[in-house]
């Protein structure tokens, strides 16, 4: 049985599709206090796996409400899927007194659940924080499937070193192209530059890869450091498309061609689904 979050219904669904297993019904309400209610009727089943991104802590609390429910309903084995673990970038305590947020995030998750499996953390150590067993998918191939087939002398460029693992995954699932990494310095939570290193970009397709776009902010100066440099066409694919706010906005100023995301977050630019990955992971 798929339990769905609500921020991950389509995911979900496809899941459900990939592996063969039923669809549960969930019901989502708020109380009139603010308080939210999320129930699943009618479980008939020993095992569940429940599908939900934590975009935002309304989602924390849900994911913890479903599996309490499926707890109560009888069901003895449940694996918490976790396409987008929210928190996951407070991998450790920046300031002294600040929390390591992703541990209490991950003990929390792990009282009502005997296996998680979450999809290209931010850190892929972060898995080691759950009391239960954890496991990372990496899904970041399947942003090759919706890039052009014409890419001219195709550049897969990270926005920093961090990153240069996932561009290189996406080149190899494309077939062909070079791989690259920005150098990226952040001054503060808001203020980041980036600085390029040598890779020749004129006159050449650019396929930026990221696990997240969040603000858009740092990706956006990134295309503007590519298009000062001549770079032909600029596309942007993250496993985690967020893009909070203005984020669409800033990439299509900077002169970006296209974004492409997978349905980790559901959004509008959700080009491919990791259900595949996830299915084989279960």
């Amino acid at each position: 049985m798929i339990v769905s979050g609500s921020n991950s219904q389509v995911l979900a669904t496809r899941l459900a599709e990939s592996t063969g297993r039923s669809l549960a019904r969930v019901d989502f309400d708020r109380f009139p206090d603010g308080e939210l209610h999320a129930s699943v009727p009618d479980v008939d089943a020993d095992e569940a796996v429940v599908v939900a991104s934590t975009t935002d802590s309304d989602a924390h609390l849900e994911l913890l409400q479903l599996q309490d429910a499926l707890r109560e309903a009888g069901v003895a084995e449940i694996t918490t899927v976790l396409p987008y673990l929210g928190y996951a970038r407070q991998d450790r305590a920046f300031e002294p007194g600040d929390p390591v947020s992703v541990r209490a995030v991950a003990r929390a998750v792990a009282t009502g659940t005997d296996r998680v499996v979450t999809v290209n953390p931010h850190e892929p150590a972060v898995v080691e924080e759950f009391p239960v067993p954890a496991t990372a998918v990496d899904a970041a191939g399947r942003l090759a499937e919706p890039l052009p087939e014409d890419l001219s002398e195709p550049l897969f460029l990270a926005p920093d070193a961090g990153a240069t693992g996932l561009a290189e995954t996406v080149r190899d699932a494309y077939g062909r192209g070079g791989v690259d990494a920005f150098e990226k310095t952040r001054h503060s939570s808001t203020e980041v530059t980036v600085e390029p290193r040598d890779a020749d970009v004129a006159g050449r397709d650019v396929v930026l890869v990221d696990d997240i776009v969040a603000t858009g902010s740092t990706m956006s100066e990134s295309v503007g450091v590519l298009t000062d440099r001549d770079a032909d066409r600029v596309f942007v694919t993250c496993v985690h498309p967020m893009l909070a706010n203005n984020a669409v906005l800033k990439l299509a100023g900077a002169g970006v061609e296209a974004i492409y995301g997978t349905d980790t977050v559901e959004r509008a630019v959700s080009e491919v689904s990791v259900a595949p990955a996830i299915a084989d992971a279960l």
